[in-house]
């Protein structure tokens, strides 16, 4: 798996600012997407990255997050998606 470099550090920079617990670290790359907090980008400029932030592909994206911080997402929520 091929990942941008922007990507990388955009989920790097979530991490940093949250951890990786789920869903916490969702949450928080929502609200950095949202708010283009990094490096101005924003949800759809992710999406052309190739990170989605769809339901639909959450499997994928937890994929993403975890090979970029070579680790397994911690998953302590018992209503969590994964």
């Amino acid at each position: 798996m091929e990942i941008h470099p922007q990507v990388a550090g955009f989920i790097l920079y979530c991490v940093q600012r949250r951890g990786k617990e789920w869903p916490g670290l969702y949450d928080e790359m929502c609200r950095v997407a949202g708010r283009g907090l990094y490096q101005g980008l924003h949800h759809k400029d992710l999406r052309k990255l190739g990170l989605s932030f769809s339901l639909n592909h959450i499997e994928e994206t937890v994929q993403t997050i975890e090979s970029v911080t070579d680790s397994k997402i911690d998953n302590n929520s018992s209503d969590s998606l994964l």
